[in-house]
């Protein structure tokens, strides 16, 4: 959306001073085109700095349109760096430069940092749900799904409780994901308020012909104070050949832009607006509050794994057809240390796992910086940074996630832990791999 949205504003702009300055346009289009090529660079992770770029644009334009003001004229490249000099100065734009600069900085910032959020929110969710079950996990999922069969009670399920403590077990790692996934959904969200407001980047785009034509016109009606002053500041410029010197300045460029027809816009992006697709994903993002926690009430909440709630005293506790007495242990690592089902070394935290917490905590850092309008210089993957900022957007609507990890595959079982049977942690690891797809998927979908 966001690409389209900068492809169409180029579109507009171009068929717009084609229309109104014909030739003199063209000759000088790719100043303009530049202002593209950097906005679009900057939105897909390069390293741009969004204000000095802008400053560049209107040092440049300035430079040409005083050309075109005073034909009569001839300008070095040197006489010209000086006109450039007094851009802020002389303010022969009027206003629109300093209040676009304000606009487009904060609105690309926010835009760009959303979607990188969106980016490694998915990437967290596809590396955890690689992470393989320990061998303690692996048994006591063996033990609540097979032993009734042994026990010749085929179809006697898991009671819920008992499902609840196997799963906070084996999933007390991803639990301790959610604190810090929960702060990283909360600043995603004050982006999205952002995005719907004063930061949209679609109300900054889609009038900006307009804008830098309300500037263009100021500059012709201040032609000759800023002419005036440059000269006084520069010096007198030579006098230009004979041939140029018959053209008056009205001759060429004395055109004014016509007023401005929205119907002549371009459709947005997928018929939408961004108010309309931010509303969606903020919805979504709601949902996804809490999930890593949330997952083994999920799980065995699933009519297929366990007894339910309702059915508390004909289920299987791990011994016999009975009531499940024990009590049910609290989320985290932590808090596994008196896990009855599960054997779990508390003081092993899973690296996997605490890198992906280290990158949501990184990218809540930088939404926060993006929710005031700040950017921040974050290393990115090519090793490049500048003060403007840097990192991953999207490019062929593929979207690298910022951070680069260790590894992309969840850590191997330590050799003195391989002592399981390896069909059963095959079936082990398929039955986490099952419940885990549902909500990666959920996420998956949130992403794009």
């Amino acid at each position: 959306f966001f690409r389209e949205l900068l492809e169409n504003a180029e579109k507009s702009l171009n068929d717009m001073f084609v229309r109104t300055y014909g030739m003199l346009y063209m000759q000088n289009s790719e100043v303009f085109q530049d202002l593209f090529t950097e906005l679009k660079r900057y939105y897909t992770g390069g390293n741009v700095n969004l204000e000095e770029m802008l400053n560049d644009f209107w040092a440049r334009l300035l430079e040409r349109m005083f050309q075109l003001i005073n034909p009569q004229y001839h300008f070095s490249e040197d006489y010209l760096e000086c006109v450039s000099k007094y851009t802020d100065q002389l303010k022969p734009f009027g206003d629109v430069p300093r209040k676009l600069k304000i606009q487009v900085t904060r609105a690309f910032i926010a835009a760009r940092t959303f979607v990188q959020g969106l980016t490694v929110g998915r990437e967290v969710a596809n590396r955890v749900s690689k992470v393989s079950p320990t061998p303690g996990c692996i048994r006591a999922l063996m033990k609540m799904l097979y032993c009734p069969y042994c026990r010749g009670l085929p179809t006697v399920r898991p009671c819920n409780n008992y499902c609840l403590n196997v799963m906070k077990g084996c999933l007390a790692n991803q639990a301790d994901l959610d604190t810090e996934w929960n702060l990283f959904i909360d600043a995603m969200l004050l982006v999205a308020e952002r995005l719907e407001g004063p930061f949209n980047i679609e109300s900054v785009m889609d009038p900006i012909d307009v804008k830098i034509s309300e500037a263009i016109m100021n500059m012709q009606e201040n032609s000759m104070q800023v002419s005036a002053k440059v000269f006084q500041g520069c010096g007198q410029p030579k006098p230009a050949p004979a041939l140029r010197s018959a053209r008056s300045a009205p001759e060429n460029f004395n055109t004014r832009f016509r007023p401005y027809n929205p119907e002549e816009r371009p459709t947005t992006a997928a018929g939408t607006s961004l108010d309309r697709l931010v509303t969606d994903i903020k919805e979504k993002l709601k949902l996804s509050k809490k999930v890593w926690s949330a997952l083994p009430y999920t799980i065995c909440k699933d009519e297929s794994v366990t007894a339910g709630t309702s059915n508390e005293e004909e289920c299987w506790n791990g011994h016999s057809k009975a009531r499940y007495l024990p009590e049910i242990m609290n989320d985290g690592l932590t808090n596994q240390i008196n896990n009855p089902e599960v054997d779990v070394d508390i003081t092993r935290p899973d690296t996997f796992i605490r890198q992906q917490i280290m990158a949501l905590r990184v990218m809540t850092n930088k939404l926060k910086n993006a929710y005031n309008g700040n950017d921040v210089n974050f290393q990115d993957t090519s090793d490049e940074s500048s003060g403007s900022g840097s990192g991953s957007g999207c490019m062929d609507d593929v979207c690298p996630t910022e951070f680069e990890f260790v590894t992309t595959e969840a850590p191997p079982v330590d050799p003195d832990r391989r002592e399981v049977d390896s069909s059963a942690a095959q079936r082990g690891h398929s039955l986490l791999s099952w419940c885990l797809t549902g909500v990666v998927l959920a996420l998956q979908r949130l992403s794009r």
